[in-house]
């Protein structure tokens, strides 16, 4: 949890002066009743404005809500707590309160948290089944927490102290477990009466009377907490390394001695849970939540990760917000607006220009279909060949190096050919085999790794199957590894389709782009015109490709 505390002051925002819109109070509302969460009206001095007893066992309907913040339009927004909403919250009004909850908690949990108007902090946990915990103050040293017969204020609420604010937002962490240390902690603590409960730093009071309970209602393996003993002792054994025939024996021998005897039959389905949990934590979104980021232009939602890397699962999310908040904390983006889970990457990379010592020679570079009448190729620069299936990308990429293999060394990276494919497509040249001059390899993937800097470099083809948004990264990759040659990458496009794979997110780089369809080629980018009254972008050409070999020009460059 030290990261908690290191973003707790960065992300933190101060209150704005200007009220929040009524309309955004009743939605937030009707957000959280969505959420299957229990809500009440709460005034300024976080008293209910109703009577809420009621409200402990059973949900407010959407038109309840609503008719409450027509009558209250101004009402903060209280989230009852324990069963009926499925949380346990904890509040810490100190810094101290706050560090020793930490001490509880591992690094890698995240869990919904919210600031409120005088600095204090509310963890937002699931709350757990078999369980009968309350509500406690002073547990320790600033901290209590919500659970059966308590109610806390949620975001958007402000009163005349200032707003509540989430600061890693339900959208971005569902209410995780609570470890056992805190749960044993909040169970063994002695409560005292709440019926005349003030809180003297102005946190929520409960409605309940006579809620009482003691250390002794909490002893391990016994009722009310059987379930959720057993299942942390099988996930630390499997955790551990244990093999699922002995967390099996352990389980039996805890069950037979909980009080009442917890029913044997039920035990392989906490071992399954255990097991669940551990593959599941072992999934590592860091890198691919890293490639999404240092591809992404502009700003972006936690949801649009979710969606891009296809997780579903809490566990799974989880982990995804723990990656975007390590990647906030090392500074490559920050928070973007006010909306729970919007960040933008940080573009900080700055490389110094040598404009004045710069050469303006241009390489002497032939293409098909005398692209080089219309667009200079310089040092440093990335070419992409974007071509649906079919479409002459190969044979447009070996008539590159016949055209070019006298002026360069060529490097010819082929990730589906292999060399008796690769010498009948050579054949098909009106040429002699041995007058071909270049450097064929097998290559599928990580071709920065093999770029030759200062050479002709052609890769035929970048294969992506998936996750199509890394595209623009890999082309970086290589563009990083390009000196004083040049690196030409064909991609795959899909029939119609504007772009290859990966969309405008391969755009960034290349010099040149091009996109052939059937029987057309097109320049959709070019940032180097060879002609100063002739814009290259746009032009189109249509080609009759003949024996897999050779281009026919059906119709000349042209603008339509």
């Amino acid at each position: 949890m030290e990261l908690l505390t290191q973003i707790n002051g960065q992300i933190a925002r101060e209150p704005r002066r200007s009220p929040f819109k009524i309309n955004s109070l009743l939605q937030a509302a009707l957000d959280y009743c969505g959420r299957g969460f229990s809500v009440i009206p709460v005034k300024p001095d976080k008293k209910p404005y109703l009577p809420w007893a009621e409200y402990q066992t059973r949900r407010a309907t959407p038109d309840e809500i609503k008719t409450w913040w027509s009558k209250w339009p101004k009402a903060m927004i209280g989230i009852v707590t324990g069963p009926v909403s499925g949380l346990l919250v904890i509040d810490c009004d100190t810094p101290e309160g706050f560090n020793a909850v930490q001490e509880k908690l591992p690094d890698s949990l995240i869990m919904p948290l919210a600031r409120t108007p005088r600095g204090g902090q509310h963890l937002y946990f699931s709350y757990p089944e078999d369980c009968n915990l309350t509500v406690g103050a002073g547990v320790l040293p600033g901290l209590d927490f919500r659970g059966l017969g308590g109610y806390i204020v949620a975001p958007p609420s402000q009163n005349g102290k200032g707003k509540y604010i989430w600061q890693i937002g339900l959208d971005e962490a569902a209410p995780p477990d609570m470890p056992s240390s805190l749960l044993n902690l909040l169970s063994q603590s002695n409560l005292k009466s709440y019926s005349s409960l003030e809180y003297s730093k102005g946190d929520e009071v409960t409605d309940s009377k006579r809620l009482q309970t003691t250390s002794n209602d909490f002893r391990i393996f016994e009722q009310g907490r059987r379930d959720n003993d057993l299942f942390h002792v099988a996930n630390c054994l499997i955790k551990g390394g244990a093999e699922p025939a002995f967390v099996s024996q352990v389980l039996q021998t805890l069950a037979e001695n909980c009080r009442p005897p917890f029913p044997e039959k039920e035990i392989p389905t906490k071992i399954q849970s255990a097991l669940g949990r551990a593959a599941k934590r072992e999934i590592n979104f860091a890198e691919e939540v890293r490639d999404f980021v240092v591809t992404s232009n502009g700003f972006f939602l936690t949801s649009d990760v979710f969606k891009r890397l296809q997780v579903t699962s809490r566990q799974e999310k989880k982990n995804v917000v723990l990656a975007l908040l390590r990647l906030f904390k090392d500074g490559l983006i920050e928070r973007h607006g006010e909306r729970d889970g919007c960040y933008r990457r940080i573009e900080n990379e700055v490389e110094s220009i040598d404009f004045m010592s710069a050469s303006d020679e241009t390489l002497d570079i032939r293409w098909p279909f005398e692209i080089e009448k219309y667009v200079l190729t310089l040092p440093n620069s990335i070419v992409v060949v974007a071509g649906e299936p079919d479409a002459g990308k190969t044979a447009f990429l070996l008539n590159l190096v016949r055209l070019n293999q006298d002026r360069h060394d060529i490097h010819y990276f082929s990730s589906e050919m292999g060399a008796a494919e690769l010498r009948n497509r050579l054949l098909k040249f009106d040429c002699p085999l041995d007058s071909w001059k270049f450097s064929a390899k097998e290559r599928s993937g990580n071709f920065a790794d093999v770029i030759r800097p200062d050479d002709l470099n052609v890769v035929d083809f970048m294969e992506i199957h998936d996750e199509f948004y890394k595209v623009g990264g890999l082309i970086k990759q290589i563009y990083d590894k390009v000196n004083k040659g040049v690196a030409v990458i064909a991609l795959q496009k899909n029939r119609g389709a504007d772009y290859g794979l990966g969309g405008s997110r391969g755009l960034e780089k290349p010099r040149l782009y091009l996109t052939m369809g059937q029987g057309q080629i097109k320049i959709i980018k070019a940032k180097n015109w060879a002609m100063e009254n002739v814009r290259p972008t746009g032009l189109t050409l249509d080609f009759k490709l003949v024996a897999g070999c050779k281009f026919l020009v059906e119709k000349n460059w042209r603008h339509e």
